[in-house]
């Protein structure tokens, strides 16, 4: 991979995961780096999925990022519930 495919994976991923974490309702305590990483994790897996099932992974898909942007939900809900919650001093 190189250092633009890196960089494009970084980018994406920040923008599945603020989408994954727009959809979550309520506040979550994760700190924005979590939110990036998430992205980063679900724009991997939404392509993935997005073959396993026959979409073309070439190029923009719809579904390939609706499975994407899913699968940042999914992974926003999990790090959210995991993440301890800020404390207020």
């Amino acid at each position: 991979m190189t250092i633009g495919g890196i960089v494009s994976a970084v980018v994406l991923g920040a923008v599945v995961g603020a989408l994954g974490r727009l959809i979550v309702p309520g506040r979550q305590s994760m700190p924005w780096w979590a939110t990036v990483a998430v992205g980063v994790v679900a724009a991997f897996a939404g392509t993935g999925l997005s073959a396993m099932v026959g979409f073309r992974t070439s190029g923009w898909n719809f579904w390939e990022t609706i499975f994407q942007v899913g699968v940042a939900v999914l992974g926003v809900c999990l790090v959210a519930a995991l993440w301890p919650p800020k404390s207020h001093r």
